[in-house]
């Protein structure tokens, strides 16, 4: 695991993504390498039934797996995500989530990784499995 690559990934998405500065996400990483994405409980996030929206399980769990497999790259690859599963296994109302992802297979054109979602309770609410494509020589902006 490169700490400098681990910094630069923290940096550009805590400090440059707009997304994580709208929602209110925060990246971190576990000492096994698997990025952790912390969002606190943001009510504008809700559906209409004041549950947290799908979508945002989604976006969490999409963002623990592309930078889970960022990880394992040089900074002159790029990821784009080719295909994600998301399973919605428990509804969320008023809590903070946190994604982590974990690299099943590094590959040369492709990663797959495997994301969890849980609530502030440790309740595991959501599962995905995703497949980030390699694309070298595309610099992480």
């Amino acid at each position: 695991m490169n700490d400098e690559r681990i910094e630069e990934l923290i940096r550009m998405f805590n400090q440059k993504a707009p997304i994580a500065r709208f929602f209110g996400m925060k990246l971190s990483y576990a000492k096994d390498g698997s990025a952790v994405i912390d969002l606190p409980y943001n009510s504008n996030l809700d559906h209409t039934q004041g549950g947290v929206h799908g979508g945002v399980y989604a976006t969490l769990l999409d963002c623990a797996g592309w930078f889970t497999a960022a990880t394992a790259h040089e900074p002159s690859c790029w990821l784009a995500t080719s295909e994600i599963t998301v399973r919605y296994l428990e509804p969320v109302s008023g809590l903070s989530l946190r994604a982590v992802g974990r690299l099943i297979k590094r590959g040369k054109r492709q990663d797959v990784v495997e994301m969890q979602l849980y609530d502030e309770k440790g309740s595991l609410v959501g599962h995905a499995t995703g497949t980030f494509i390699v694309l070298p020589d595309v610099p992480v902006a």
